[in-house]
């Protein structure tokens, strides 16, 4: 027995299927809104990454099924993410023992001023006379102490810990997210190109893995530039004897993500080389890290972006800055999708007769 013919729903009940379906997705985006930066930093890690997590085999133990896979997998990116941030921590609390033990002595008998801090630019004058104000004379700490305002101090302080608490509420969620998108990726792209087959017509393919090679492009092009950038200046720092140059490589790096930033960080490197008396090695660090920047933001950046979606370096540039305006860091990686996509809309529309 023949099975029975479906037939084509009428206009107006497919008309209300969407209808339907539109507010069902409205509705779980107004639910997960508090959810919604820690998934999309999930979405972008793993549209990223999903390359290299493809071409890891599952013959070794560690990696051998789905489930083990994808779990090393997070806890890999959760290392990469976590370990400059406790680096950092770790010298920070080691330059805090410092500056407490010399804060008490300025507090008990004064400390005089190093002998660079009135050659700063620009700035020397001012900090030479704060330094003898508060730091040079005894008893000078605490009285420029009892200037702030107690509540405003604790506002400030419930105001830091909120935002640690929220941001690492944030991360950990992502990565949870990540581990379930690493082990059902393969069933989640299937049913997302099929659903943009449905939503957009022949052309809904098309345009999805545009978008995903636009997320990848902006990845590599951000990220692992910015990574190389902080990798090669931070030599600069090394050889011209720039103290914690490793923290300072990592602060270009972080810089380098946004840009025209990095350029602030390798100033204030080489003010500080140039304050300490070092001017040919201050000249020399500006020299090199203006070029690393110059090189890798005008020719490498933007081929690795533009280039994978066909994107001129101008509609880089403005996805970049807008993204980050109207998203935040996320916009770092949603800002070039959707100029990519809007790109290849224009290139679309049919030349006239």
């Amino acid at each position: 027995m023949n099975p029975p013919e479906r037939t084509a729903p009428h206009p107006a009940t497919a008309f209300l299927r969407w209808i339907a379906a539109t507010a069902v997705i409205l509705l779980s985006a107004w639910l997960l809104r508090g959810f919604l930066p820690a998934l999309a930093w999930a979405v972008v890690i793993a549209l990223a990454t999903w390359p290299l997590y493809q071409r890891v085999p599952e013959g070794p133990l560690l990696v051998r099924g789905t489930i083990r896979r994808a779990l090393l997998f997070t806890l890999g990116v959760g290392g990469l993410l976590l370990g400059p941030l406790f680096y950092a921590l770790v010298i920070a609390g080691s330059e805090a023992e410092w500056l407490a033990s010399q804060l008490a002595i300025a507090q008990r008998q004064g400390l005089p001023p190093p002998d660079w801090l009135a050659r700063l630019p620009v700035v020397g004058g001012e900090a030479l006379a704060f330094w003898q104000s508060v730091l040079g004379s005894a008893g000078g700490v605490s009285s420029w102490i009892h200037q702030w305002h107690p509540q405003s101090v604790v506002n400030w302080g419930e105001i830091v810990g909120a935002q640690l608490l929220h941001r690492g509420a944030t991360l950990a969620f992502s990565l949870v997210t990540l581990f379930c998108l690493y082990r059902d990726g393969a069933a989640l792209g299937a049913r997302l190109l099929r659903l943009s087959t449905l939503a957009l017509g022949d052309a809904g393919e098309r345009y999805t893995l545009h978008a995903l090679a636009a997320v990848r492009a902006a990845v590599n092009g951000l990220v692992l530039v910015a990574a190389g950038e902080g990798v090669l200046i931070w030599m600069g720092y090394a050889l011209a004897g720039l103290p914690s140059s490793a923290v300072w490589g990592l602060a270009t790096a972080v810089l380098a993500l946004v840009p025209f930033a990095a350029p602030a960080g390798v100033a204030a490197a080489g003010l500080i080389l140039l304050a300490q008396g070092k001017a040919v090695a201050a000249v020399a660090v500006a020299a090199w890290g203006m070029s690393v920047l110059f090189i890798a933001d005008h020719f490498v950046r933007p081929g690795l972006i533009g280039g994978s979606v066909r994107l001129p370096f101008l509609w880089v540039l403005l996805g970049i800055l807008g993204g980050v305006e109207t998203f935040g860091l996320l916009g770092l990686f949603l800002g070039p999708v959707v100029m990519a996509l809007a790109v290849s809309l224009w290139r679309e529309i049919p030349d006239p007769p």
